[in-house]
């Protein structure tokens, strides 16, 4: 998404109980160009709601940090462990595309097993 549109609107992913895979996607009834804090919401609230079939989720969005643009991966395990994970990027100047960067990762807030 990032190399064809250059941002993207956040998402969720999760493992069921099962060992199912899921892609989720968040609409809180905004129109086409929601705000990122509303769907993060509706995401949350999803997972959330289903926490008792699932094993582990993420969560995942286009952020601005201090530096850079970054992707964030927010990722928990219905056992207690949460971190979260960012990717800097900078979209590349002359041509379609972007540039990674490092990526670093740290303790996160646990927001569907709270």
């Amino acid at each position: 998404m990032l190399d064809k549109h250059v941002e993207f609107f956040p998402y969720a992913a999760a493992i069921t109980t099962s060992g199912e895979t899921r892609l989720i996607a968040g609409d809180p009834g905004e129109g086409e160009q929601p705000t990122s804090v509303a769907v993060l919401q509706v995401l949350v609230e999803g997972l959330r709601a289903e926490r008792d079939t699932l094993r582990a989720a993420a969560v995942v969005s286009d952020v601005r940090r201090s530096d850079s643009d970054a992707v964030r991966v927010e990722l928990e395990h219905e056992e207690g462990h949460a971190i979260v994970v960012f990717l800097p990027y900078q979209k590349k100047r002359l041509r379609r595309g972007v540039e990674y960067g490092q990526i670093t990762a740290g303790p996160g807030d646990r927001q569907v097993w709270p």
